[in-house]
């Protein structure tokens, strides 16, 4: 399946079902990186690939390279003008090796390394749905817990499963400042069911799009999960924005916009190609999306190494993507992802890529192969912690790397709740709720704070809303003995840092309250 960071999944998902009724460095500029479709002559043998060709921005290289294209063998899908990406599919096996010796070209390369045919997230395990049953219970919970409060109507009826809001301070931040009509955070992802009555209210279908191809379909209801099956991006659209309106969850800031950009391919791999996240970023940032969600890493390789032309080709596009929505003002979050890798370790063991064909085991250097697009220049990277404010045992960390940690659930770190499931509940498609755990589960919980300081603080750039989320971040500091995330008497993980910050936390763990009051 898609590297969802419910995965390794990104999200490590038990549903619990409710249904309701009621190149690096580069920047490009400024400008509109509006894409201008293209059509070329298809060659006719077999299997056809896509492929990201990297140039420079100046429109005589660019129309240049097109023609070189062509004459390769290659069709233009879409080009990215102002980041000097172009989008191209091609049967030609030789197609990236020639385009890489023509002149003004910077890199090229295969996005994938299995034919095209009609994608990965963050979350870690199957989705585990709320039964009717088991929601009475919850309700039967949040009606008491209401009852003994001074004001009734400020608790969701499914509002006593969620511990992580009350972790964070979401719940009391809620009533101070629940976040601006003006602020929009996007859920890259598998696709949003707008449909929800939590999501609903405060969807926002204009700044919505499918991206699965490398172009955006702006088509109405093109954002949508193409089944069931692809419910990541429904969970984490409530965890964002889920609304206060008496049913159902409450999201982390329940007064922002949420949108979906679709980039999971619609088959059950839900693989999220390069292309087709390059597109949700220059999307995002030409329709004024503030903050954008990326609880996945870009297929095929979990690990993308500057050494190897297609992959480098793949940094190299996406960064020149997401630091473009950057250059115009969209702060981008995605999560570290669920290997509990050490990601400022000399080498880890990479057994699961390409994953759209025959894996292969390869030692790769993190610091020169990277996970896309949470190792990319700019973007907050996020781990993940549990009830107890430990670490999730799945959640990958490291010094340097990390910048800041949110709940994300952990099956291991059990809360008092009517549920007693220790993963992140949330809205998934048809009306129904479930219960996910993962760094994909954390990200959308900081992506929703740095929504809130975007309300407070309207004016401020990425760089200055990144440096919001530290300073409110409360940080408890590396373990005090060795860390046992499963608790099966072995050392999972070290921590390197001191009580500032460190390779856990970063700079720690974000709180909605604080986003609102200081």
């Amino acid at each position: 399946m898609a590297h969802l960071r419910s995965r390794r999944r990104l999200a490590l998902a038990v549903p619990v079902v409710l249904s309701l009724t009621a190149s690096l460095g580069f920047l490009p500029s400024a400008a509109s990186a509006a894409p201008r479709a293209q059509s070329a002559a298809r060659t006719a043998d077999a299997p056809t690939l896509a492929y990201v060709v990297n140039t420079r921005t100046d429109p005589h290289t660019i129309a240049s390279v097109q023609r070189a294209i062509g004459a390769a063998g290659g069709t233009v899908v879409v080009t990215y003008d102002r980041i000097g990406v172009i989008v191209v599919h091609s049967a030609n096996p030789d197609f990236g090796r020639q385009m890489r010796a023509v002149r003004g070209v910077q890199s090229a390369g295969a996005t994938r390394t299995a034919p095209l045919s009609a994608s990965g997230t963050t979350d870690e395990g199957a989705v585990q749905y709320l039964s009717k049953a088991e929601a009475a219970k919850v309700e039967q919970a949040s009606q008491a817990s209401q009852a003994s409060q001074a004001s009734a109507g400020d608790t969701e009826p499914l509002e006593a499963d969620q511990w992580d809001l009350r972790a964070i301070g979401a719940d009391r931040a809620a009533k101070i400042d629940p976040g601006s009509r003006n602020v929009t955070v996007a859920v890259i992802d598998t696709g949003v069911d707008d449909t929800h009555p939590d999501i609903a209210p405060n969807f926002s279908p204009g700044q919505s799009a499918n991206c699965v191809s490398g172009k955006a379909d702006t088509t109405y209801g093109s954002w949508r999960p193409v089944d069931a099956d692809h419910y990541h991006g429904t969970h984490v659209a409530g965890e964002i924005a889920a609304a206060r309106n008496g049913i159902g969850v409450a999201g982390v800031a329940p007064g922002v916009k949420v949108a979906g950009i679709t980039v999971a391919q619609p088959d059950a791999g839900q693989l999220f190609y390069p292309e087709s996240v390059v597109c949700a970023f220059v999307f995002a940032a030409d329709h004024g999306v503030e903050i954008t969600n990326n609880s996945y890493y870009v297929d095929p390789w979990l690990y993308n190494c500057l050494d190897d032309p297609d992959q480098k080709a793949i940094v190299d596009a996406v960064n020149r993507a997401q630091l473009y929505a950057q250059s115009r003002g969209t702060l981008n979050v995605a999560a570290a992802g669920n290997s509990n890798d050490d990601l400022d370790s000399d080498a880890l063991t990479d057994g699961s890529s390409p994953d759209d064909s025959t894996p292969v085991n390869r030692t790769v250097d993190p610091h020169k192969c990277f996970d896309v697009p949470t190792q990319m220049p700019g973007v907050v990277t996020v781990s993940a912690v549990g009830v107890k404010g430990a670490k999730s045992y799945y959640s990958s960390y490291g010094a340097g790397v990390i910048d800041v940690a949110a709940p994300g659930g952990d099956k291991y770190q059990i809360p008092d709740t009517p549920s007693k499931n220790g993963r992140i509940l949330s809205t998934l498609p048809n009306n129904q709720y479930g219960f996910l755990q993962g760094t994909s589960m954390a990200t959308p919980h900081v992506a929703a704070v740095a929504a809130l300081l975007k309300s407070a603080h309207p004016h401020a750039n990425p760089a200055e809303l990144q440096a919001l989320l530290k300073a409110q971040a409360d940080n408890p500091g590396c373990p005090a003995g060795p860390y046992d995330g499963n608790g099966d008497g072995v050392v999972d993980a070290t921590c390197v840092g001191g009580k500032r910050v460190n390779g856990f936390y970063g700079f720690g763990i974000v709180n909605a309250l604080d986003a609102v009051t200081r």
